[in-house]
């Protein structure tokens, strides 16, 4: 089975994920099968982080829209399990996955690359996707979950705050990390949610004409893709 199939027949990725308690039991047994030093591990232990944040924050109330913010956790986690599954499996996992798949165990690449790289691959690509999906799943539109999008932007910065704090390499790299900060520093969360908000409008509104958002969806993931090769260059 396709990543395509995986989401058609089963949007929040597996059957038996259906809310945020779900989505960090998975997000854990999967951390718990890969070395750490793995570059998929790393970024799995970064959105368990978040995601375990995002649902302390839920159950505190912080939403406006509990059912809303949950859902939308979820289907967003539910692509990212997907393409884990797909890659497993053979099947093939999006353009925006593939990089960091490929390069999971490359020596030169850096824990702060492999972190940066899936959280590009998730907000460039899964999460306007995640945003429409949420849509379909609740009967409502785009602006009735802005809201929780915007909440869940405000954690996901914390999280970007983390990665370039504890994944940098210490003042004795310096040198190194020079080209490196250079790097990481070029790539934006804010930007990349923005994007991620129109593109989610967009698709909505085009959700109608199949093959034209279909192409979108492929413009999207090719590049995020991108994106994702350039930020895992190899630095030794």
């Amino acid at each position: 089975m396709t990543y395509s199939e995986v989401i058609a027949t089963d949007p929040a990725g597996v059957a038996d994920v259906t809310d945020v308690t779900d989505v960090v039991a998975r997000l854990r047994a999967l951390g718990s099968r890969w070395h750490a030093a793995d570059g998929v591990a790393v970024f799995n232990r970064v959105y368990l982080t978040v995601t375990e944040e995002i649902g302390r924050r839920i159950e505190a109330g912080e939403f406006p829209d509990r059912r809303a913010a949950a859902t939308l956790d979820v289907l967003f986690a539910g692509r990212y399990l997907a393409a884990v599954t797909a890659a497993e499996t053979g099947a093939g996992a999006p353009a925006c996955w593939r990089p960091l798949f490929q390069y999971r165990h490359h020596p030169g690449v850096r824990p702060v690359q492999f972190a940066l790289a899936g959280v590009n691959a998730h907000i460039g690509h899964d999460l306007a996707l995640a945003v429409v999906d949420s849509c379909r799943a609740l009967g409502c539109e785009p602006a009735d979950l802005e809201a929780e999008f915007d909440r869940v932007g405000e954690i996901l910065r914390l999280m970007e705050e983390s990665v370039r704090e504890d994944l940098m390499p210490g003042p004795d790299a310096l040198e190194l990390a020079d080209p490196l900060t250079h790097l990481v520093g070029a790539w934006s969360l804010d930007r990349a949610r923005e994007g991620a908000w129109s593109a989610a409008r967009l698709l909505w509104r085009i959700r109608e004409l199949p093959s034209l958002a279909e192409e979108f969806t492929e413009r999207l993931d090719s590049g995020a893709g991108l994106v994702g090769r350039c930020l895992l260059t190899p630095w030794s």
